[in-house]
């Protein structure tokens, strides 16, 4: 049954195997696969138009970075968060991972510390080690209805002297938490205290569900931008990530000054196709991310249904954000890799809990962006492989 008008049928199934898709190329064919972060929707027309446009001409130089890309982040971040930035605060990147690091090594020195909350996303769990420092972490903690939280005393206590920057996940990828206005506060508090970098990976920003609301770290107050080095892209937003085109938003000048010391020799230009699909999506996406996300909490509350009443074995709470589901596979009897027994058992790739660290043990992360006939399929193979 369609659940979109046109012009957005995000019901279509697009053949993505046998091309290019890491997605679809990574396991066999018989195999669906819901793991990478990877919407399998088209993107935004207006983007898709864009790029033929530009390809159209057929000159393919150098990029400049333009003030009309830097005008639309602005604008968008001002209408979308009530988020007032200047122009210049903006840096282009070739990707939000090339960001965190550039960001971690811009501010520490070998052997200094960095606080990471698990679990999270894997590239986390390598940031301070490429930094010559020392990782630190604190685990969220988990409820027995299966809800997130941060444990502040935890949190404050894994501050150490050593302790210069703070990676933030928000929304926190992969337990689908929205971060409140006071649990923020008090991050940001804490780190101020301590005073430690806030590095921020709002990725997620704009994949947000009804009933919770997005809010930058950076705009809580002046003092918290500050310290903070937020990286945001329109990457995931508007399904565009093999165009490798993301932002850092720094508003401190010594911060920014900093960051691009760091960057110098070892991370290039946002490419000129990155940039065309960027500025389309932020100038005229809006539409088409309203409709994606609409449907994107249909096939999550299908999921969460699904799973609470055919697969009593799992446990899963409602993502408030992102397109990922955590999912507690521990009183399943599945041994310690679930991932392994739906890849071979349901002929369905997730992603491998153990890989996000403390925490993520006896879980899996399931990417729901995706065609609803896609899901269903992929949790009938799932049911009928636990019964």
């Amino acid at each position: 049954m369609k659940t979109t008008a046109q012009p957005f049928n995000f019901d279509e199934i697009l053949p993505r195997s046998n091309g290019d898709s890491m997605k679809w190329n990574q396991y066999p064919a018989d195999v669906l696969p819901l793991w990478v972060a990877d919407m399998d929707f088209k993107a935004p027309e207006a983007v898709i138009s864009a790029l033929q446009e530009r390809v159209a001409q057929g000159v393919f130089g150098y990029p400049s970075e333009s003030e009309e890309m830097r005008s639309a982040v602005v604008d968008w971040l001002s209408g979308r968060f009530d988020w007032k930035i200047s122009p210049e605060a903006v840096i282009l990147l070739p990707g939000v991972v090339n960001g965190f690091n550039l960001a971690c090594q811009a501010v520490t020195q070998p052997g200094d510390a960095v606080l990471i909350q698990t679990p999270v996303y894997p590239p986390f769990l390598r940031v301070a080690g490429y930094a010559g420092g020392q990782q630190q972490e604190m685990e969220l903690t988990r409820n027995a209805q299966g809800d997130y939280s941060i444990d502040f005393d935890c949190f404050e206590a894994s501050f150490t002297n050593r302790t210069r920057a703070f990676v933030l996940c928000s929304p926190h990828n992969p337990v689908g938490r929205v971060w409140r206005h006071d649990e923020l506060e008090r991050m940001a508090a804490v780190c101020a205290e301590r005073d430690a970098v806030i590095i921020s990976d709002e990725i997620h920003a704009d994949l947000v569900f009804s009933g919770s609301r997005h809010i930058p770290i950076a705009s809580l107050n002046a003092e918290t931008a500050q310290r903070t080095i937020t990286l945001i892209a329109p990457s995931k937003t508007f399904n565009i990530p093999g165009l490798c085109c993301s932002l850092a938003v720094i508003e401190n000048e010594t911060l920014r000054r900093q960051f691009m010391h760091a960057r110098r020799g070892l991370v290039g230009e946002v490419n000129l196709l990155g940039q065309t699909a960027a500025l389309a999506a932020y100038r005229h996406g809006a539409e088409w991310l309203e409709a994606a996300l609409q449907y994107m909490q249909a096939n999550r509350d299908l999921l969460v249904k699904t799973v609470r009443e055919e697969l009593p074995q799992l446990h899963i709470t409602r993502p408030e954000g992102t397109y990922l589901a955590w999912i507690d596979c521990r009183d399943a009897g599945l041994g310690n890799d679930p991932y392994k027994f739906f890849l071979e058992k349901a002929k369905v790739a997730l992603n491998d809990g153990a890989r996000f660290g403390k925490g993520g043990e006896g879980f899996v992360r399931l990417n729901f962006a995706c065609p609803r006939s896609i899901l269903e399929e992929a949790l009938s193979r799932m049911v009928k492989s636990l019964q």
